[in-house]
């Protein structure tokens, strides 16, 4: 444990910080789960939604740092191709 006072507060604010981004992550991946099991049962309407959200997740995790933005955009193009896929057979 730092004796320091700045180094005592680094230490409080970075776990902080890890917990919230921990959060937030888990939440990220739940969306595009969400979304996956949505796409795998083949209804588009909730596989939709379920698009929506998960875009907004990884936007939201782009600005907030947890993700790189080139990441986001792939994740986000996948999961679109995916729900392309499934509209065109329905």
């Amino acid at each position: 444990m730092p004796n320091i006072k700045s180094a005592i507060k680094r230490v409080k604010v970075s776990e902080k910080r890890r917990l919230r981004n921990a959060s937030h992550k888990s939440a990220l991946r739940t969306a595009v789960k969400n979304f996956e099991t949505a796409a795998a049962g083949e209804n588009v309407a909730t596989a939709k939604e379920a698009l929506i959200a998960a875009s907004r997740k990884l936007d939201k995790a782009v600005t907030k740092g947890l993700i790189h933005k080139n990441a986001a955009a792939r994740k986000k193009s996948r999961l679109a191709k995916r729900l392309n896929a499934i509209s065109a057979q329905a």
